[in-house]
Parts: structure tokens; C-alpha cells; sequence
């Protein structure tokens, strides 16, 4: 059973009807399945079967405190992007032998944090930044594990603006300078090199394109570790940017379909049986930054019609929800399904869901066939556990919603919605 589905034409979340939640915190709102995540959690993990590994949940896909605990109690990693999600992750319960550090700009001050609580490994991004970590972790007395990030130069089918696998993306160092900085970092006192990381983008729903990086990361591999390098590789980062079904999530015979089938039948774990027989090959531990998969299901943004405007050109529904509490559509055109909060034999109409902040890029979809819904009524903004409230904002002087985690019959409100003191 979906953690999010209709019955007797209501939208329910587990055990709760979710106009009854709009109705008792109000919108905009954000709900969560408890159940949705640690599904997905075990679904991923499953999917390895007896391969060593280790799965770290990309924290900045939703930060919220409770859900990052929840995900820490499903006994998966956890990779981070900055000092505070460090500190998140560790208050979470994640195991400091669990936790990678990622991203291009990694501070001094961060760095040494990540070595005084004995992380995992560091994600290298640059040949700068191999010597800065040797530097600091000499100086601490330490010894930082490291995984060098190379950009392997492989294209995805995915918005230009979260592809990072490609040789004009600021992350990584390219392959042909991979195999001189990795025997370079042998010889830096305070680094153990402990293999390669990949990462091709985010939102990647096409298989082959995660196989032909598979094949890429195997082949160097086996140069590295040829007897004229013989390069110790025992661990390999293969990244994320498992792609979820955003089109069609939720179904209802009175609902519009609207006939997109590239994510027909995608899941995480059919990403993963992929490329997990070709990169077992190399007898490494095999290191994945799920975040996205994890969380995206798990999540919807509820938001109350204020009104319907006609003109010559569009129908605009406008909703109280705006692109400062969901910014994915306007930032990268992305697609969330939207859907009332009780369905019924109703015609279809062409609308712009637009919401109500002084910009012409706040809008939710645009030329979308719906059910006709009038002011007053509520929506279910779907798919929106995933870059949601995390990157969420105070424009226009909006305080953030409320987020309220599901639990079967029950429900806990994980954030407070802000007053307008806080903005």
C-alpha cells in the first residue's frame, strides 16, 4: 500500500485523511510518511544483498531534524556538504565511521571538525584540497581518509543545472589528472587513500547512463590498480542521483493522466541492480549517497486555492503556497504531480497553478490539464519530501510552514510553522 493514495475519493496518508490535517495546521503545509521513508531505507539496502557496502543519505535533501533521526535509526550513513550538517547528522545518531564529507568548498574549519570526530572519509574535490586536508590533519595529529572525486565526463538526461559529471561542472578533477593526484596523495603525510568517487548529477532516471559510468569507474580502476601504478583502491563511491517517479505517482480513474512514460516502473533499486554486477567485479566496498530516493515519495506540500482568474490567454489557479516554500519548479522547470484533496466526476480544465509572491517564475505548473477546483479547495503538491522545505525561503516577508510527520493514525508536528518575528 502507498503511503499517500485515494479512498472513497479522499487523499490519505497513511492512516490520516489529509483535509483534516490542511484543516487543523493550516497551509502551506508539508506532511510526511514516517513509513514511506523507512520503506525506501530498507528497499536500498535490501537491494545489496551480501555486497559490502555502505549507504550515506544525502542530508541535504531534507534536513529536518526527526527525519534525518529516522533515517540514522535505519542503520544507513549519512554524506554531508557542510559543517551543520555534520553536527545534524552526529545529534541524529549517525556513527562518525558512517559519515562522508562532500563538496567543493570544504572550509579549514570543517575540515578539522570532520577529523576531530573521526568521519569516515572526505570526498576530494580538488588537488588543493588533498593538500589542505594533509595540511590540517598533519597538524592535528590525524589521518583523513580520502576518496577523490573524478569527473569521468559522462553526460546525463537530467536539467543542465544538476548534472555534475561533465568536464564544465565545478565538481571533481578530470580523469586524466585523476591518476597523477591519487599517486601524489600515496606520498601526503596525514592521507590514506582509500579509493574513487563518481557522481554524475541528480534526478538521473536513465539506467544506462549509471551503467556506462559503471563501466567507466571499472575500467580505471583496473589501470590504477595495474603493477605500473598499483594504486591501493579498496573503496569506490559510486555517488547518487537515483531518479524517482515525480509524473503519475498518484492515480484515480477521475484523475488526467498525463502520458509521460520515461518514469514508467523506475525505482532506486532497479537503478542499482544495474550497475551493482558490474562495479561487484572489483572486490571494493561500494559507497552510495542515497537522498533524494530516500525522501522525495515520502513527502507532500499542502496548499489552499485563493482564487481563480480568467484571461484571454490562461486560467490561473492561485494558491497561498509560493515558490519561496517550494522552489524546485521555478529554479529547474521541475515536474510535481498536483492533485485535490478529494476528487470527484468533475470536467478538466488548462490551467497555470501559480502561487501569490511578486515574481512571474512563482508557479507550481504551467499549461496543466486538472479537475476543476474553485476557491477553498485544497491541493496536494506531490513528490515533495525531497528539496522542499530545505530549500525553502523567507521572500516576500512569507514565514516557513509547518512540517507534521505521519505515523500510521498519529501525527507530530516536526517544525512549527515560523512567525512573522522569525522572518
Amino acid at each position: 500500500m502507498q503511503a499517500f493514495e485515494y479512498r472513497n475519493n479522499q487523499l490519505w496518508c497513511e492512516g490520516l485523511i489529509l483535509s483534516d490535517v490542511a484543516q487543523r495546521f493550516g497551509t502551506p503545509l508539508y506532511v510526511y510518511s514516517k513509513q514511506s521513508i523507512v520503506d525506501h531505507c530498507r528497499w536500498i539496502e535490501k537491494a545489496f544483498g551480501s555486497i559490502d557496502h555502505l549507504s550515506c543519505y544525502a542530508v541535504k535533501a531534507n534536513a529536518n531534524a526527526e527525519i534525518v533521526r529516522i533515517i540514522a535509526c535505519e542503520s544507513l550513513g549519512a554524506d554531508v556538504g557542510s559543517k551543520g550538517e555534520l553536527q545534524l547528522a552526529l545529534r541524529a545518531g549517525f556513527l562518525p565511521e558512517k559519515i562522508t564529507f562532500s563538496g567543493v568548498g570544504k572550509r579549514d574549519d570543517e575540515i578539522e571538525f570532520a577529523l576531530e570526530n573521526n568521519i569516515s572519509a572526505f570526498n576530494v574535490e580538488s588537488e588543493q584540497e588533498l593538500h589542505v586536508i594533509s595540511h590540517i590533519a598533519t597538524r592535528l595529529g590525524k589521518t583523513a581518509r580520502i576518496l577523490l572525486r573524478v569527473n569521468f565526463d559522462i553526460p546525463s538526461k537530467t536539467h543542465p543545472y544538476i548534472t555534475t559529471g561533465q568536464k564544465h561542472n565545478k565538481f571533481g578533477v578530470e580523469c586524466s589528472q585523476a591518476k597523477r593526484i591519487l599517486l601524489q596523495a600515496t606520498t601526503c603525510s596525514g592521507i590514506e587513500v582509500h579509493g574513487i568517487h563518481s557522481h554524475l548529477g541528480s534526478q538521473i532516471t536513465d539506467r544506462e547512463t549509471f551503467v556506462r559510468a559503471a563501466h567507466a569507474v571499472v575500467n580505471f580502476v583496473n589501470e590504477l590498480r595495474s603493477e605500473r601504478d598499483n594504486i591501493p583502491i579498496r573503496e569506490i563511491n559510486f555517488g547518487g542521483g537515483y531518479g524517482v517517479q515525480y509524473h503519475d505517482y498518484i492515480t484515480h480513474p477521475l484523475l488526467p493522466q498525463d502520458d509521460h512514460h520515461g518514469e514508467t516502473g523506475l525505482t532506486t533499486v532497479s537503478l542499482l541492480e544495474a550497475v551493482l554486477p558490474i562495479l561487484s567485479h572489483l572486490k571494493c566496498k561500494i559507497v552510495i549517497q542515497p537522498g533524494r530516493s530516500v525522501v522525495a515519495h515520502a513527502g507532500v506540500l499542502l496548499t489552499k486555492v485563493l482564487y481563480k482568474k480568467r484571461t484571454t490567454e490562461k486560467t490561473f489557479v492561485i494558491v497561498d503556497a509560493g515558490m519561496n516554500d517550494l522552489i524546485r519548479p521555478s529554479l529547474y522547470l521541475s515536474y510535481h504531480q498536483i492533485v485535490p484533496l478529494h476528487v470527484s466526476n468533475r470536467q478538466h480544465e488548462v490551467v497555470d497553478v501559480v502561487g501569490p509572491l511578486c515574481e512571474s517564475s512563482d508557479f507550481f505548473a504551467l499549461d496543466r490539464m486538472m479537475p476543476v477546483v474553485e476557491r477553498g479547495e485544497h491541493l496536494a503538491v506531490m513528490c515533495t519530501g525531497a528539496y522542499g522545505y530545505v530549500l525553502s525561503s523567507n521572500y516576500n516577508g512569507r514565514p516557513r510552514p509547518t512540517e507534521v510527520l505521519v505515523d500510521g493514525n498519529h501525527y507530530e508536528v516536526i517544525t512549527e510553522r515560523e512567525s512573522i518575528h522569525h522572518v
